[in-house]
C-alpha cells in the first residue's frame, strides 16, 4: 500500500504540465533574465553576489523534471538564491529544452551554453572567470555529471574543464542509464525509455558513471537521500570518478522515496538544513 501510494504520488506529479510549478517561487525582482539561445526555454536567471565588490563564484543551478518537466522558477526555492548570494556567490537558474522536443543530448549542451552566454557577460555581471561550479537537482544532476565527465559538451560551447572548478549532483538516479533501465522502475521506467531510447550505445553515451575514465571537471560533491537507487548510482559513480583520479566527496541524508527526493531540492540553501552546510564547506574548498 505504501508503495501504491507513492506511485500515485508521483504519477500526480509528474502529469502536470510543463508550466505547473507545485512549489511557487518566481524570481526576485533583482534577477536578471537572459536568453542563450533562440528556443523559448533557452533562458536563465541570474542574481548578482550580495555586496560584491570584485568578481564572485558563479554557481550555476540546473533543475530537475524527468527531462521533460520543470522550471527555473520553482527549481530555486525559497533558499538557493538567496543564501548562495548572501554567502558572496553569484547565482544562476536554468531553463533548458524539454523531451521530447529536444533530446538529452541537447540538454546537456544547453547546459554548457547557458554557462558561455553567462561567461560571455563575465566582466558586467561580475563573474570571476575559471570560478564557476555546476549544480543540478534530478535530472538536473544527471545533466551536470554528464558535462562534467564528458568534455564535447563544453568544447561546443567554446569552453573547457579550466572554466569551471566542480559539479554538485543532488539526488539523481541516472549516473548509469543502463543499469538505471533494467530495474525497470514501475514509476520511472517510461520516464527514463522516452529520455534515454532502445539503444544501448546511446544510453552509454549519455551516463556520466560509463564516461568518466576520461578527462573530467575537477571535483565532484554527490549528494543523495534514502532511495535505493540513488544510493547505487552515486556510489557507482563515485568509485568511477576515484578510479580515474578524480575528487570526490559523497554525502549521504535522511529522507527516503520521493517525498526526500523532493526535499532535498526545496530545503537546499536552508541554514537549518544539513545538506546546506555540507555544500557551503565544499564551496569554500573549491573556490579558494
Amino acid at each position: 500500500m505504501k508503495l501504491f501510494r507513492a506511485a500515485l504520488a508521483y504519477a500526480c506529479l509528474i502529469a502536470l504540465p510543463a508550466t505547473a510549478d507545485p512549489f511557487p517561487q518566481r524570481p526576485e525582482p533583482s534577477a536578471v533574465t537572459i536568453h542563450y539561445g533562440e528556443d523559448p526555454l533557452q533562458d536563465l536567471d541570474f542574481w548578482r553576489a550580495v555586496g560584491f565588490q570584485k568578481a564572485a563564484s558563479l554557481v550555476l543551478f540546473v533543475h530537475g523534471g524527468g527531462w521533460k518537466r520543470g522550471s527555473k522558477d520553482n527549481a530555486t526555492g525559497r533558499f538557493k538564491a538567496p543564501h548562495f548570494t548572501a554567502e558572496g556567490y553569484a547565482f544562476a537558474s536554468i531553463d533548458y529544452r524539454l523531451v521530447p522536443e529536444a533530446t538529452v543530448e541537447q540538454q546537456a549542451q544547453d547546459v554548457a551554453d547557458a554557462l558561455a552566454a553567462l561567461l560571455a557577460q563575465a566582466d558586467s555581471l561580475g563573474i570571476a572567470r575559471g570560478k564557476v561550479v555546476l549544480m543540478g537537482h534530478s535530472a538536473g544532476a544527471h545533466l551536470v555529471a554528464l558535462v562534467g565527465t564528458d568534455p564535447r559538451y563544453l568544447s561546443k560551447a567554446g569552453l573547457s574543464y579550466a572554466d569551471i572548478r566542480g559539479v554538485i549532483a543532488v539526488d539523481g538516479a541516472a549516473y548509469d542509464v543502463p543499469a538505471q533501465m533494467t530495474e525497470r522502475s514501475p514509476i520511472m521506467g517510461r520516464t527514463y525509455a522516452q529520455a534515454f531510447g532502445p539503444d544501448p550505445a546511446r544510453q552509454r553515451a549519455l551516463s556520466p558513471t560509463l564516461q568518466a575514465a576520461a578527462a573530467n571537471a575537477p571535483a565532484f560533491l554527490l549528494l543523495h537521500v534514502q532511495r535505493p537507487d540513488g544510493i547505487r548510482q552515486a556510489q557507482a559513480l563515485e568509485t568511477a570518478l576515484r578510479k580515474a583520479g578524480t575528487a570526490v566527496e559523497r554525502e549521504s541524508f535522511a529522507g527516503k522515496g520521493l517525498q526526500g527526493h523532493m526535499e532535498i531540492n526545496r530545503n537546499l540553501g536552508d541554514p537549518a538544513y544539513p545538506a546546506t552546510a555540507s555544500v557551503d564547506r565544499w564551496l569554500a574548498r573549491v573556490f579558494r
